[in-house]
């Protein structure tokens, strides 16, 4: 089985009712949901254009609603000792998810929660994406330094850098091929948290659209020269996401 350490291959939503963030998620982006028996319990899977791209589940008591992401890594087992020791700290030791992968869950050492996974199948290949899909994720931190060291390390990944405002936007690397971004936030403010974007046709109608829905538009469309026009939302229950659609090149 091949893995591609560090990349993105699930987004999880968790919130009070998973029901209604279905609704609001398909009438937004035309997301369905397959059901699928996981260690005896039933799991809402998020299918995009045919492909599963992440789930539906019930936060746990006092955790509030957000978008979780999972990163790849060989052995569940070995990542999840190795962040530890790099400052991490436990939310979900290893466990097995039957049929389908072995998986846990931290947070990094600037409070920003994440999860490893290693599924029972090959990781999909670097493509393209559909509209629809998600298409980029980056981390905004309380301290850059500190998360870029430790998702290297753990991901044993490299960097670009560009300037963004007062200081640098980083892109963490496998070989040529992005695995995410990193940022800090403005002054070092917390909560350090993982941003997801979905890929869309139109970044000013997708936030007219989740807006009448019941959305929250938490910074308005707007366009980032040479890379594309972005704006986030937070959805009816508060969980945090991003919209994107890259520049023509």
């Amino acid at each position: 089985m091949k893995s591609l350490p560090g990349k993105l291959v699930w987004v999880e939503h968790a919130s009070p009712d998973p029901a209604e963030a279905s609704r609001f998620y398909g009438a937004l982006f035309g997301w369905e949901v397959s059901l699928m028996d996981i260690g005896g319990e039933t799991y809402q899977v998020i299918m995009n254009a045919g492909l599963g791209m992440g789930g539906y589940r019930h936060a746990q008591q006092g955790e509030p609603c957000n978008w979780g992401i999972y990163l790849s890594v060989a052995d569940v087992d070995q990542s999840f000792a190795q962040a530890l020791v790099g400052g991490a700290s436990p939310c979900m030791e290893p466990r097995d998810f039957p049929p389908v992968g072995r998986g846990a869950t931290l947070l990094d050492p600037v409070g920003a929660m994440f999860s490893i996974w290693r599924g029972n199948a090959d990781d999909a290949p670097d493509a393209s994406v559909p509209t629809g899909h998600w298409c980029w994720h980056e981390l905004h931190a309380t301290d850059d330094d500190r998360a870029l060291q430790f998702y290297e390390t753990l991901f044993g990944l490299s960097h670009d850098s560009m300037p963004a405002g007062e200081g640098s936007y980083y892109i963490l690397k496998d070989g040529e091929v992005g695995r995410g971004g990193l940022i800090r936030n403005p002054g070092g403010a917390g909560p350090s948290l993982w941003l997801s974007y979905v890929l869309v046709t139109d970044v000013d109608a997708s936030a007219r659209k989740a807006e009448s829905l019941g959305a929250e538009i938490s910074s308005p469309p707007e366009d980032i020269p040479g890379i594309g026009r972005y704006a986030t939302v937070r959805d009816p229950q508060g969980g945090l996401f991003a919209l994107f659609l890259p520049e023509r090149q």
